[in-house]
């Protein structure tokens, strides 16, 4: 059995990699093991030098890295420069700020001589997507190993290219061996490993059915978990918003990567009084996003990362239409090779359709119109999803009082995208997940708070 990966904007197969035998599992597991008693015990400032040689072998090897990531999946070589530039400044935040929240504290009112002392766990499995093939990863691993746990990488199959490439530039900054290393397995070898009483704890990143199996492991065998699951981000576009701006803002946040994000807007809840001049304004800022060769100058949208994942959109976006929806702009799967897929624009939906119901993993946006702003919020917090969100409004102490705790999600942003940071926590509610990544939140995820008790 070997994973491929294929070319999405040429359909051409780049590379066979056979799948990992069961020793060899067992001997990066074990290398693994090993390395998580050696790492603990350095120190953070150790540690910190570390992630500052990797932040500097990363950006040495920005170009070859951004390379594999534009040909495995299929995004626009300036994203993919940006998605690398993401990635080291992770690491060189953590390495300056990841000490500082690792301290030991006394807890309000404890008595004297008591402290807490978070201390790693160990192993640390990562699952993670193809999307972010590389920022993905990063945003897993530098928060574990500065907590002093190490990480044990299985990539989607499409990308495994890029898996390999983080390896070498992790060894190649120094790391210890076995503090970062990949297995190249099928999903179906994941149960054992997420059982396997050495690893000590799981981050996934991917869709909310696949996320409930890995929960109910990890819970069965009592190891945490961290899970950044599915996403129907809602951008709420009020009566008072100002429409141009917000019209250029959600085109960009329903493209970003070419909408296969977890944190891309997903649907469009616009006030009736304002939803027709919203709806001209944003077709026209998505018309003018170009897709075509992702390694050709000013394309802003390559193909789908799998042609897969384009019949699975095409097939949301016509059972949409023959519901009810209106297509506006896009909505046919082009001619020739390549994954690829026009943006798309979908109006007059209703609860029940596929665009409203379910994530749409590409770059189709569906627009709902509500009579006022408590009709706007029960239509947000419609979905079973609860990732992020965000309010466009010109009054923005009102957005922040009393708009922004009622809505259902982990993130509210105003009158901006949703987007993650490399210091603040990541993460959602409801079934977009558990559990934080980055910030503090994300250090400490993968640590054992200790009580110290000296009399």
């Amino acid at each position: 059995m070997a994973l491929v990966s294929v070319n999405p904007a040429t359909g051409q197969n780049l590379a066979r990699y056979p799948v990992h035998s069961s020793s060899e599992i067992e001997r990066r597991l074990a290398a693994a093991h090993a390395a998580a008693a050696v790492w603990r015990e350095l120190p953070a400032s150790a540690r910190a030098r570390h992630l500052r040689a990797l932040a500097t072998t990363l950006h040495h090897e920005r170009d070859a890295l951004a390379a594999v990531v534009t040909a495995e999946m299929g995004k626009p070589r300036a994203d993919a420069l940006a998605e690398v530039a993401k990635c080291i400044a992770c690491c060189r935040h953590y390495a300056r700020h990841g000490a500082t929240f690792l301290r030991s504290e006394k807890p309000n009112g404890a008595p004297r001589g008591v402290s807490v002392q978070p201390e790693p766990l160990g192993v640390v499995l990562a699952i993670m997507p193809w999307n972010y093939p590389l920022w993905q990863v990063i945003r897993a691993a530098v928060p574990a190993l500065v907590a002093g746990n190490v990480l044990l990488l299985k990539h989607a199959g499409n990308v495994t290219g890029t898996a390999l490439a983080l390896v070498a530039a992790f060894r190649r900054a120094g790391l210890p061996a076995g503090a970062f290393d990949c297995l190249l397995v099928p999903g179906a070898a994941l149960e054992p490993l997420i059982t396997d009483p050495r690893v000590r704890g799981v981050t996934f990143t991917g869709g909310t059915v696949v996320g409930r199996h890995i929960a109910a492991l990890a819970g069965a065998a009592l190891k945490p978990a961290v899970l950044e699951l599915g996403g129907s981000d809602p951008y709420l576009i009020l009566s008072d918003a100002d429409l141009p701006s917000a019209a250029r803002a959600c085109a960009a946040a329903r493209l970003v990567n070419n909408g296969q994000s977890c944190i891309a807007a997903k649907r469009f809840l616009a006030h009736a009084r304002v939803a027709d001049e919203f709806t001209h304004l944003f077709a026209a800022e998505l018309a003018a996003f170009s897709y075509g060769n992702p390694l050709a100058a000013g394309v802003r949208l390559g193909p789908l990362a799998r042609f897969d994942l384009r019949e699975a959109l095409h097939s949301q976006v016509t059972r949409s239409i023959r519901r009810g929806a209106r297509r506006v702009l896009g909505g046919q799967v082009p001619a020739g090779p390549g994954a690829f897929y026009p943006p798309t624009l979908l109006t007059d939906v209703a609860p029940g359709m596929p665009a409203t119901e379910e994530e749409l993993f590409g770059p189709v946006a569906a627009i709902e119109i509500a009579a006022d702003d408590d009709a706007l919020l029960a239509a947000a917090n419609r979905s079973i999803y609860g990732l992020g969100g965000a309010i466009f409004t010109r009054d923005v102490r009102r957005a922040r009082a009393e708009l922004a705790p009622r809505l259902e999600a982990g993130m509210v942003f105003i009158n901006h995208a949703v987007c993650s940071h490399v210091a603040v926590p990541f993460g959602g509610s409801k079934a977009s997940g558990l559990g934080r990544e980055l910030g503090r939140a994300g250090v400490l995820a993968f640590t054992n708070p200790k009580t110290l008790w000296c009399a």
